[in-house]
């Protein structure tokens, strides 16, 4: 199965929670885990809308190189 980048920086923050027990630790782990569910919502908001731009192949090649597919 294949993951994504931050598919697999948010399963690393889990574990992290999991493996401690500091009450400071945990919050700053679950913040960077919230940032990571954003910038997921935001890279799937920005590929729905990539597929429904008309674009060249070029631009549209450049875009699924970077991941927007």
């Amino acid at each position: 199965m294949e993951s994504s980048t931050l598919e697999t920086m948010a399963a690393l923050l889990e574990r992290a929670i999991d493996e401690t027990d500091d009450p400071e630790v945990h919050y700053t782990l679950r913040t960077a885990r919230q940032l990571v569910d954003v910038v997921e919502h935001q890279h799937a908001d920005l590929a729905a809308s990539l597929e429904q731009a008309t674009l060249d192949a070029e631009t549209r090649e450049r875009l699924e190189a970077l991941g927007y597919r």
